[in-house]
C-alpha cells in the first residue's frame, strides 16, 4: 500500500518540488550606468586612468567563476552625442557589450539621440538585450539566473510580485526615492553614491561616472525569494587590470575609423590664421628656445604612442587651433602646428604679424582650464603651473 502512495505522489513532488525558506542564496549584480561615450580614458593623469571598457571585460572574465551567479546590466546613457565620431564610439561601444554579454541595456535620453534603425542594427548585430520607454523597444525584460526569477524594467510601474524587481532609470535621487515595490533601482542619471541608499525597501545604486568603477552589488536571498541581506562594492579599473584582447581590437578598429574622419585630401588651403612656433621664432627665439624645454613642446608625440594622433577628442589639446580657421587639421596638411605651442595659449598670430601693435592674448586661467580639465589634470594649479610654462 505505501509503494502505491509513492507512485501516485511522485508526479505531484516532481511538478512542485519543496521550498527550503531556511536556506538562502546569493546573486551578483554587476552594474554600470552613466559611462557617456567613455570607451578609455585619456591617461593624461595617472590619478585619472581608470574605467575602460577593455579593463571591464576583462576583468568579469578573469573572475567568471567568483562573481557567478550574476546579472549584468547596464543602466543607460552609455553614448555620448550623436555626431561621426558618436556613432563609431556607439558601434565600439556595442560591440564590447555584446563581447561582454550584457544581459540587459538601457536606451534612455542619451541614445535617443541617435536613430532608431542606426541601433536597432547594432544591438541585433551584437544580440544585445534592450528595454526603453521608446516605441517599438520593451519596456521590461525577464530572464532567470540560476533559481532566481529577475525583471528589469524601465517603467516605475511594471514590477512583479514574486520576482526580484529592478528598475533602471536616469531620473534624480529625489524623485525615484518615493517608489515602492522595487528590490533594487540603478540610476544613470550623473550621480555619485559611493554607497547604496535603502528607500522604502528599496536598494538604490548609481553607475559610477565614465565607468570608471564597476559596481557590484551582491544579495543574499531566501527561498521565497526576499532580499535578506546585501553588500556592496566598488571594483576599482585601473592599470593592474587585465584587458580583454577582444574588446582591445575592437578598440584598436575604432582608432582606424576615427582616423579616417580627417581624409587629408578633402582638406582645402584655408586662410592662414595660425603660423606655428619656427614664424613666432623669427622675432621671440628667446621664448621658442625656452617653450621648447616644457612638456608643452613634446605634448604630440603622447598622442603618437598612443595611438591617438588622429582622434580629434584628443588632439584638440595637443595641437594648436585644432576646429578653429586656419588651426591644425593633420599631421600631412600642417604639420607646423602639432604640439601645444605659442599660438594655442597666445591665439592665432596672423593679425599680429601684419600689424606688429596688436598684442596677442594674454595667458589667464581661463586659457588653461579648456584643457586642464578635472578629468584629464586633477592637481591643475594656475600659479604652480604657470610658473613651468613662463618665458625664461
Amino acid at each position: 500500500m505505501r509503494f502505491i502512495v509513492l507512485y501516485i505522489l511522485m508526479p505531484l513532488i516532481m511538478l512542485f518540488p519543496a521550498v527550503t525558506y531556511g536556506q538562502t542564496r546569493t546573486l551578483n549584480i554587476l552594474y554600470t550606468g552613466g559611462v557617456n561615450g567613455e570607451l578609455e580614458p585619456c591617461g593624461c593623469s595617472p590619478k585619472t586612468d581608470f574605467g575602460g571598457v577593455a579593463r571591464r571585460s576583462g576583468y568579469i572574465a578573469e573572475h567568471q567563476k567568483m562573481l557567478s551567479p550574476y546579472i549584468l546590466i547596464d543602466a543607460g546613457n552609455f553614448l555620448d552625442k550623436d555626431t561621426p565620431q558618436g556613432r563609431l564610439k556607439a558601434k565600439a561601444m556595442l560591440k564590447a557589450f555584446g563581447i561582454m554579454k550584457y544581459d540587459v541595456v538601457a536606451i534612455l535620453k542619451n541614445e535617443k539621440e541617435f536613430p532608431y534603425n542606426f541601433l536597432s542594427a547594432l544591438l541585433k548585430k551584437y544580440k544585445i538585450s534592450v528595454i526603453s520607454d521608446m516605441p517599438r523597444y520593451r519596456q521590461a525584460i525577464s530572464t532567470k539566473r540560476d533559481a532566481f526569477d529577475v525583471n528589469v524594467s524601465v517603467n516605475p510601474m511594471n514590477y512583479h510580485k514574486g520576482k526580484l524587481n529592478i528598475l533602471l532609470t536616469d531620473n534624480p535621487i529625489s524623485e525615484i526615492k518615493s517608489l515602492k515595490g522595487w528590490d533594487i533601482i540603478i540610476l544613470s542619471s550623473g550621480e555619485i553614491l559611493e554607497e547604496p541608499l535603502k528607500a522604502n525597501g528599496t536598494i538604490i545604486v548609481s553607475g559610477y561616472p565614465k565607468g570608471e568603477r564597476l559596481g557590484i552589488l551582491t544579495l543574499q536571498i531566501d527561498g521565497s525569494g526576499e532580499v535578506l541581506e546585501f553588500k556592496h562594492r566598488w571594483q576599482s579599473l585601473g592599470k593592474d587590470i587585465k584587458e580583454d584582447i577582444n574588446v582591445r581590437k575592437a578598440l584598436k578598429e575604432y582608432d582606424v575609423r576615427v582616423a579616417g574622419l580627417l581624409k587629408d585630401n578633402s582638406k582645402p588651403l584655408a586662410e592662414i590664421s595660425y603660423l606655428g612656433a619656427s614664424k613666432c621664432g623669427e622675432c621671440h627665439q628667446p621664448f621658442v628656445e625656452s617653450w621648447k624645454k616644457t612638456r608643452h613642446a613634446a605634448a604630440f608625440s603622447s598622442l603618437e604612442r598612443t595611438g591617438k594622433s588622429a582622434d580629434p577628442e584628443c588632439i584638440k589639446c595637443h595641437t594648436a587651433g585644432f576646429g578653429e580657421k586656419g588651426g591644425f587639421y593633420s599631421t600631412k596638411t600642417t604639420p607646423m602646428l602639432t604640439n601645444i605651442q605659442c599660438e594655442a595659449c597666445h591665439g592665432p598670430g596672423r593679425d599680429h604679424l601684419l600689424d606688429f601693435s596688436k598684442p596677442m592674448q594674454p595667458v589667464a586661467e581661463y586659457v588653461c582650464l579648456k584643457c586642464h580639465t578635472k578629468s584629464t589634470s586633477p592637481d591643475f594649479n594656475y600659479p604652480v603651473y604657470l610658473e613651468k610654462i613662463k618665458h625664461k
